[in-house]
C-alpha cells in the first residue's frame, strides 16, 4: 500500500528526515515512533504531500506520488488525521463533516449518505452534537471528529499524527479502541504516536526514528520485548 525509500525532508538548514525507509502492507498498522524532534511528523507530512521532499520516493497504491497534491492523494484514498486535530472550531460538527464531503466530491449519493449514517452511529456523541460548534467539544470529542472527518471520505489508508496528544487517560483508551476498530475494518494505518506501549499493542510493525534516521524496525511484538526501543530513544536524545 505504501513504500517509502530514502526519504529526505529539509526545512532550510534543518534536516528533519534523513533517508527514511518504511513500508506498510494493505490492512496493516505500522507505528512510527521516536522522541520529540526525531522526524516523525515531517515524514508523515511528506508522505501526505503537505511538505515537499528533498529526496527519495513515496509510492502509494502502486504509483509514485511525485508531483501529486495532498488533494489528489486524498482523492486516491489517502486520508490524514493531523496533529492537533485542526478542525474548524467556528463551524458546527455537521458543517465540518459536510465540508470534508464536499472537498472530495462526495455526499450526493446513497453510498455517501450510508457511510455518514454509519459513522454517526459509531460516534454517537457527534450525532448528538451535530448542530453544536466544534470548538465547544472536549479534546477527545474533537479528536473523534477529526477521525470521523477522515473516515467520511472512505479512505484506503489513514495517516494518524499523535491522536492521543493531550487527552485524558480514559479518552486515550477510547481513541486506541477506535484505531483497533479501523484496523479490523481493513483500513491501512500509519500511526505516529508518543504512547509507545499502546502503539506496540495495536501495531503489526513499528519503525523507530532517531535524529531523522531509522534506528530500529521490526514486528511490534518483538520490539515490545527488551530495551531496544529505550536504547533508540536514548540515541535520539544524545
Amino acid at each position: 500500500m505504501l513504500e517509502v525509500k530514502a526519504l529526505d525532508v529539509r526545512y532550510g538548514p534543518v534536516h528533519a528526515a534523513k533517508g527514511v525507509d518504511l513500508s506498510v502492507k494493505p490492512g496493516e498498522l505500522v507505528a512510527l515512533l521516536g522522541a520529540n524532534g526525531a522526524g516523525k511528523s515531517s515524514t508523515l507530512m511528506a508522505i501526505a504531500g503537505v511538505v515537499p521532499r528533498a529526496g527519495g520516493s513515496v509510492t502509494f497504491d502502486g504509483r509514485d506520488t511525485a508531483g501529486e497534491t495532498p488533494e489528489a492523494l486524498s482523492r486516491r484514498g489517502l486520508a490524514v488525521c493531523p496533529e492537533g486535530r485542526r478542525i474548524f472550531t467556528a463551524l458546527t460538527v455537521g458543517e465540518n463533516l459536510s465540508l470534508a464531503e464536499a472537498a472530495h466530491g462526495k455526499g450526493q449519493d446513497a453510498a455517501s449518505a450510508a457511510r455518514k449514517d454509519a459513522l454517526l452511529g459509531r460516534f454517537p456523541v457527534l450525532a448528538e452534537r451535530l448542530h453544536q460548534k466544534a470548538g465547544l467539544l472536549s479534546g477527545g470529542e474533537q479528536q473523534m471528529l477529526a477521525v470521523a472527518r477522515a473516515l467520511l471520505t472512505g479512505p484506503r489508508m489513514v495517516l494518524m499524527d499523535e491522536p492521543s496528544l493531550g487527552l485524558a487517560p480514559q479518552m486515550v483508551d477510547e481513541i486506541f479502541a477506535l484505531i483497533e476498530e479501523m484496523k479490523a475494518d481493513g483500513i491501512t494505518i500509519l500511526l505516529v504516536e508518543q504512547n509507545v506501549p499502546l502503539s506496540l499493542e495495536v501495531a503489526d510493525h513499528a519503525v523507530v526514528l532517531a535524529n531523522g534516521r531509522v534506528a530500529l524496525a521490526g514486528p511490534a511484538s518483538e520490539l515490545s520485548q527488551g530495551d531496544a526501543i529505550r536504547r533508540a530513544y536514548l540515541a535520539a536524545e544524545g
